[in-house]
């Protein structure tokens, strides 16, 4: 018989059987799913495998699966490919954990009374009293009848709550099965608390551990987990790359070797530095040895015209520049100070800032089509029905509140938009985003009582030039063909150029390649190591087809070595500009 399996299916499948096996024995696990291997794939058929066992016995025992992931994104994904099952629960860790602890308020007032960072508060309110402890604001708070958890109290809570008998009980009674999605990211004192309390202990639940340490890009994350009671299973698949890039990525990582979907797609790496430019480079402890910036400029547009003789398209569609951090890249793209407002680049990158989700999404297409005159199409874009605009007067007030928003859009802030849409109610703000207005309007400053986190990213934000708001659509819309390697873990593009500099403490590549090929790495240098590695690997591992990286600043004859080791010596080319 005809084997029609591809190489990556075959490895896809054998992992799957190893993770059914495990779960049929109750044994706990560790799925390493590198680059392009389908992790997300590999969860759910999990959780679908799962549910086909337990649907009858957890629903009779009001019992879960419990599938945690590390952002609402990534919830919102799993639970519609499992079709909302009713015995997963899916949510983020914090929910999840305040799930688990908020019907022990004895012992939460308890252990919030000895927290450092909640003395103040606590002094000032008279103690806890018979406040209850409610977890909804995200900020702490003293207020009349409850305290207010703040985002980082959850977790150390849970952690201490998991020394308590009764609450290990009730956590595996509720929750005989959960699953981790990137456990690497997983906060990592909650994952030894796990591994103390939990695993190999008899009456615990199974865990299954869904990530890849290589891909580890948050500074708190527990990155690779091993453990005696864990059976860790690799996943051998890569669906996202040809082999020409694959290969590169099995020299870069030997231990988790990757088969391709098909061996014969051609493809192609080619690796550019700039060693042979012998002007003066830059100096200072995070620029030393890289090219002054209008020479990187122009090494940047000398790699790019030989990508295009090589037939690459530089189209934004079909390429993707992935270069420095985000806050660079912002500058780059016009909305530096917009990105400065938020705490996390998922707020406004993934819109889950509610606001930025509706001038991006609404408003933003309403502009356009305006601007158009495509009247229909802009209410549509409103939310899909026309108001009834029988008297001219209706019509009058809806374009003169559309003029005024043109000229906001083009001259104003974010909190002129805002304002102008608050009072002539056309079009309306969601419910939600006027309401969060309102509460900044109405926030009392009080020593006792810290700014909610939403409110005080508001604040930040309504002063921002409008403008930026349309930079960050257009970036957000794929008309630029920038991308940041944080913004760009799970993405995949045809073509992929990496841009290699220095300009930043967290990240030194050239020294990442010595370290690399040196016979040992100081246990000092490890952590700075795997975190460069990490990220110089997701950048390599996004294209489809070809893969270019540009080196600007200067690298020793070791790093050169490595690249050479990694990538093949005819991919190394010196770029000549």
């Amino acid at each position: 018989m005809v084997n029609l399996e591809s190489p990556a299916e075959e490895a896809s499948r054998i992992a799957l059987e190893e993770v059914f096996a495990c779960i049929q024995a109750g044994r706990s696990f560790r799925l390493e799913a590198g680059a392009g291997a389908g992790k997300t794939y590999s969860l759910v058929k999990a959780l679908k495998y799962l549910t086909n066992r337990h649907e009858r016995d957890f629903s009779r025992r009001g019992q879960q699966i419990a599938c945690i992931t590390f952002t609402n994104v990534a919830r919102e994904e799993i639970e519609a490919r499992t079709d909302r099952h009713p015995i997963i629960y899916c949510d983020t860790n914090h929910a999840f954990c305040w799930l688990l602890i908020k019907g022990f308020q004895k012992q939460l007032k308890a252990l919030i009374e000895q927290m450092p960072i909640w003395q103040e508060k606590l002094l000032e309110a008279g103690g806890v009293g018979a406040r209850d402890v409610e977890y909804s604001l995200g900020h702490r708070a003293v207020r009349e009848h409850v305290l207010s958890l703040h985002h980082d109290d959850v977790i150390p809570l849970t952690i201490s709550l998991m020394e308590n008998q009764k609450f290990r009980k009730i956590m595996t009674e509720r929750f005989p099965i959960i699953l981790i999605d990137e456990y690497q990211d997983t906060d990592k004192a909650w994952v030894e608390a796990l591994k103390l309390r939990f695993l190999g202990q008899p009456n615990s639940p199974l865990f299954g551990f869904f990530g890849d340490h290589w891909q580890k890009i948050y500074g708190n994350g527990c990155g690779e987990l091993n453990d005696g009671a864990v059976t860790p299973i690799g996943k051998k698949a890569n669906f996202r790359s040809v082999n020409a890039v694959v290969e590169c990525l099995n020299r870069m990582r030997p231990e988790l070797p990757q088969f391709v979907k098909d061996p014969a797609e051609p493809g192609r790496v080619r690796i550019f530095h700039t060693n042979g430019w012998l002007g003066q480079r830059q100096g200072g402890q995070h620029w030393s040895g890289d090219l002054p910036a209008e020479v990187a400029h122009q090494a940047l547009e000398a790699t790019k015209a030989k990508m295009v003789d090589d037939g690459w398209d530089l189209a934004p569609g079909q390429t993707k520049i992935l270069m420095l951090t985000h806050r660079v890249l912002a500058s780059e793209q016009g909305y530096s100070n917009l990105a400065e407002a938020f705490q996390y680049n998922d707020s406004y990158l993934k819109k889950e800032n509610r606001l930025i989700a509706f001038l991006v999404d609404v408003l933003e297409p309403a502009a356009d089509a305006y601007a158009a005159k495509r009247y229909g199409a802009m209410f549509e874009a409103l939310g899909g029905t026309v108001p009834l605009l029988k008297r001219q007067a209706d019509k009058a007030a809806w374009s003169t509140s559309f003029d005024t928003l043109m000229s906001l859009r083009d001259n104003g802030s974010v909190g002129d938009v805002v304002d102008h849409l608050i009072a002539s109610q056309r079009p309306r703000l969601p419910d939600r985003v006027e309401e969060m207005q309102h509460h900044l309007s109405a926030f009392e400053v009080d020593p006792s009582v810290e700014m909610p986190r939403p409110i005080s990213e508001l604040q930040k934000l309504r002063p921002v030039a409008y403008a930026e708001v349309k930079a960050l659509r257009k970036y957000l819309d794929g008309h630029s063909p920038f991308e940041t390697k944080h913004g760009v873990k799970g993405a995949e593009f045809e073509n992929v150029l990496v841009v290699l500099g220095r300009g930043w403490n967290q990240y030194n590549f050239g020294e990442m390649l010595e370290l690399a090929g040196a016979a040992a790495i100081p246990v000092n240098k490890r952590a700075a190591f795997e975190r460069n590695r990490n990220l110089f690997y997701v950048a390599c591992s996004r294209p489809k087809r070809r893969l270019a990286l540009l080196f600007t600043q200067e690298l020793s004859q070791d790093a050169l070595a490595k690249l050479r080791a990694w990538f093949g010596p005819p991919s190394i080319e010196a770029l000549a500009f």
